[in-house]
C-alpha cells in the first residue's frame, strides 16, 4: 500500500478490497495535511504497519472523518493508533457507532478547527442514508463517499460474478455513467434538500473527484458532477 499524492498536501490511501453485501468492493481514503501540520483523515482503510509509516512521514492525524454511516470501519484502528485524533461523521454515524465518542455532528459549515481549506454540504432527504460532501478548496478535490460509484470493467471483470457486472450496469454504478446505487436513489422522497446540495456541489470550481468506490477522476471533476448527479 502507498500513497499517492493528488495535488498540494492531499493524498489518497488504496485500501484492500472489502465484502458488502456479497459484493467485492475496493476501498479509499484521502489524508489532507491542513495548514497547521495536523493530518485530516477521511474515510480511514485498514490501518497497516506500512500504511502507519507512511502516514506517519506526512504528519500526525487530528482528525478521523466518517461521511457516512457506512464509512466507519476502521475509525477505532486508527484512533487506538492515535489517540489524540477527533473523531468526526454525520448523526447518522454517530448513532451507529454509539462505543466511540465523537466531536459534534457535521452537518454543512466546516468546523473552525480545520481552518479554511474545506468546504462542504449534507446531502439529505433519503430515508435511508444520508452523506457529507467535501471540496478541498486548494487542490479543486470534491470527495464523496457513496455518491458515485464508478466501477470500471476491468475491476468488475476481475471481482465480481457475471451476474454482479449486469446488475452494475443496470444500477448504473459503471463508468460512464457513476451514479449512486440504485437503491439509494429511490429513497430519496424529499428531494428539495437533495436539489439544494446538488447546486452547491456544482458550484465547486472542481477539477478532480475522488470517490471511494471506483475510479476517480484527475481532471474535468465539474463535467463528471454534472453527469453523475444528473439523476437528480
Amino acid at each position: 500500500m502507498t500513497l499517492e499524492a493528488i495535488g498540494a498536501d492531499i493524498w489518497l490511501a488504496e485500501g484492500e478490497i472489502i465484502d458488502f453485501h456479497g459484493f467485492p468492493y475496493p476501498t479509499r481514503s484521502v489524508i489532507v495535511r491542513l495548514p497547521d501540520g495536523a493530518l485530516w483523515v477521511w474515510s480511514p482503510v485498514a490501518l497497516t504497519e506500512e500504511l502507519a509509516a507512511a502516514v506517519a512521514q506526512l504528519g500526525t492525524p487530528r482528525h478521523l472523518v466518517s461521511p457516512n454511516k457506512t464509512h466507519h470501519l476502521y475509525l477505532q484502528d486508527w484512533k487506538a493508533r492515535w489517540p489524540q485524533a477527533q473523531l468526526w461523521g454525520p448523526e447518522s454515524t454517530l448513532r451507529k457507532r454509539r462505543d466511540l465518542t465523537f466531536e459534534p455532528a457535521l452537518d454543512s459549515e466546516p468546523p473552525a478547527v480545520w481552518q479554511g481549506v474545506f468546504d462542504m454540504v449534507r446531502v439529505r432527504g433519503s430515508i435511508f442514508m444520508d452523506e457529507i460532501v467535501f471540496y478541498h478548496a486548494p487542490s479543486r478535490t470534491v470527495i464523496l463517499a457513496d455518491l458515485s460509484e464508478n466501477f470500471s470493467d476491468h475491476f468488475l471483470k476481475r471481482h465480481w460474478k457475471g451476474w454482479q457486472r449486469r446488475g452494475a450496469k443496470f444500477w448504473g454504478i459503471v463508468e460512464g455513467k457513476g451514479y449512486a446505487p440504485l437503491e439509494w436513489r429511490w429513497s430519496f422522497l424529499n428531494r428539495s434538500p437533495l436539489r439544494a446540495a446538488k447546486r452547491k456541489i456544482l458550484s465547486w470550481p472542481a477539477e478532480k473527484v475522488v470517490m471511494a468506490h471506483g475510479t476517480w477522476q484527475r481532471e474535468n471533476g465539474a463535467a463528471f458532477l454534472a453527469r453523475i448527479f444528473s439523476w437528480v
